[in-house]
């Protein structure tokens, strides 16, 4: 039986299906940014067997995945707490891909609309997520669901000499957070 498009949390029977989509979208996005030595490399069973470590793992980052309506999954993202030391009690969106036969469809705005509720759940009031800046179909994405630049970047070197810049972006996703419901200093 099929169900409704939505988002959910992964369970450990999702994992192959992300490291696929997550592979898909990377090599479609980036596939001009990455080096061949890398895109060539990317092995799904090892990026399907860190994800399965991470859900396993108790802590405070989730992944979350897009289904269509047949429940086949076709998109993925992780959050967590910010490590950047400047971003101090932010909540992150570390991965966020849909697969690129299935963009255009709704997929990405449940997905991302699911991570930012996530995070205010945990008690964020601020979302970050980092960025290629050579990616402008995803910037323009985020910016149109009103995320914007807060002048932070970073470059990634990925092989040898090969460096991908990237930009930051956030929101605010609450108004205030007591401290009760702070997420922990770490």
């Amino acid at each position: 039986m099929s169900g409704p498009a939505g988002v959910r949390l992964a369970r450990t029977s999702d994992v192959d299906d992300v490291a696929d989509v997550q592979i898909r979208a990377w090599r479609s996005a980036y596939g001009d940014l990455l080096p061949a030595q890398v895109s060539d490399t990317l092995d799904p069973s090892d990026i399907a067997l860190e994800w399965g470590r991470a859900l396993l793992m108790p802590g405070a980052h989730r992944l979350l995945v897009a289904t269509d309506d047949s429940g086949r999954v076709v998109g993925a993202a992780s959050v967590g707490p910010s490590a950047d030391p400047d971003a101090r009690g932010a909540g992150e969106i570390e991965l966020f891909v849909v697969d690129p036969d299935h963009r255009g469809q709704g997929h990405g705005s449940r997905l991302l609309n699911a991570c930012v509720d996530l995070l205010a759940q945990s008690g964020h009031v601020d979302a970050l997520t980092w960025i290629p800046l050579a990616d402008e179909p995803r910037r323009a994405f985020m910016l149109s669901a009103g995320w914007g630049p807060d002048g932070a970047f970073r470059d990634l070197s990925v092989f040898d000499d090969e460096v991908i810049r990237e930009v930051r972006l956030g929101t605010r996703i609450a108004d205030d957070v007591s401290p009760e419901a702070a997420p922990p200093d770490s």
